[in-house]
């Protein structure tokens, strides 16, 4: 049980960004600290786990500390502490969890693992304050592409998931084989901006007998031996062009699938999150479906679209309002699926 404050102190650690963050009743952000390791893994051209996880052992402390200083609460003062359980990269993954351990076991308080995708999701409970379910989740970002109908806190179907590349993951290697600098997303978003969407068309991809999933890995494939085969015959690429035309091609299969979707479910809101979701030509796709379909798009701040601790807070306020507490005992699940969020590594903390 929470205190009238309820204020959780959430842990992330699943990728590259060692974050913490205190939130107050699952929707007042107390604070929120991200250290980020773009700078390190730039030279490399993407994350490096074994890097990603020893930058995680000497931040997670000091991240922490200073979460609790700018949320002007001691530990003492903390209802329960939230952390990533997965999906993500295990040793960064391990480091989360062993820090949010300590953190419990030392206050005498509830430890609640939080999926990631959950995590995403709940950006959008941060940021809007009059968003509740039944609502539609679009989740998409470096590692995840997943529709889901979420009819109430905790509680997932998924409807959609891509069956290779993320749509972020799309966004990034095709970036790097264009020549953009690391972190690709952002980079080839900007240089569409400047080029023409419909001057080289690239394919859109249906997964057979699963409607509502999504498949990246063609179209990257496409954009790449366009590539190649341009540079064999010595053409001159217009690059601008070929960015604007892949991102229209990703555009159109995230958009595509929710008009079916709201059909299926019979939901009128739309939640869209994850890093990909700060990208400014799906969410003018999405606004404008929404006004052709008279539906709702929530959309979190550019802050709340990437990594961070406060959307694994918010989960973690209504996993324990649930009745959701984790054991001492859980463990790190790389490849956690967000329909196990219910059950996967919960138990009785003792």
């Amino acid at each position: 049980m929470c205190s009238k404050d309820g204020i959780v102190l959430g842990i992330e650690t699943s990728c590259d960004e060692t974050a913490a963050a205190c939130v107050a009743r699952g929707r007042e952000i107390l604070s929120s600290v991200v250290s980020s390791q773009i700078d390190i893994h730039r030279e490399f051209g993407g994350v490096v786990p074994e890097i990603a996880s020893r930058r995680h052992v000497e931040a997670i402390i000091p991240v922490v500390d200073r979460a609790l200083k700018e949320a002007q609460v001691k530990l003492a003062g903390i209802d329960a502490v939230a952390v990533t359980y997965g999906p993500g990269l295990v040793g960064a993954l391990l480091v989360g969890l062993a820090a949010a351990k300590g953190l419990a076991f030392a206050a005498g308080i509830p430890l609640v693992c939080v999926n990631h995708i959950e995590g995403h999701i709940y950006a959008n409970f941060l940021a809007h304050s009059r968003l509740d379910p039944p609502v539609l989740c679009l989740t998409v970002s470096g590692g995840h592409t997943e529709l889901v109908a979420m009819p109430g806190h905790g509680q997932y179907e998924v409807l959609g998931r891509t069956r290779d590349d993320a749509a972020g993951e799309a966004f990034d290697k095709v970036a790097r084989v264009m020549g953009l600098p690391y972190p690709g997303g952002p980079a080839l978003e900007k240089l569409a901006r400047s080029g023409d969407p419909g001057a080289v068309v690239f394919p859109r991809a249906r997964v057979e007998g699963r409607p509502l999933d999504f498949s990246f890995s063609g179209l990257k494939t496409a954009v790449i031996n366009y590539l190649h085969t341009e540079e064999q015959k010595g053409g001159r690429i217009d690059y601008p062009n070929v960015a604007a035309g892949f991102q229209k091609a990703v555009i159109d299969e995230l958009v595509s699938r929710i008009e079916p979707a709201v059909r299926a479910s019979g939901i009128q809101k739309l939640a869209v999150s994850g890093g990909v979701a700060a990208n400014l030509a799906l969410r003018g796709a999405l606004g404008d479906l929404a006004a052709e379909l008279g539906i709702e798009v929530f959309c979190p701040p550019l802050s709340l679209c990437t990594d961070n601790a406060a959307m694994i807070a918010s989960a973690g306020y209504y996993g324990l309002a649930g009745g959701r507490v984790s054991g001492l005992d859980a463990n790190a699940v790389p490849g956690a699926r967000l329909e196990d969020a219910q059950s996967e590594g919960y138990g009785n903390l003792s």
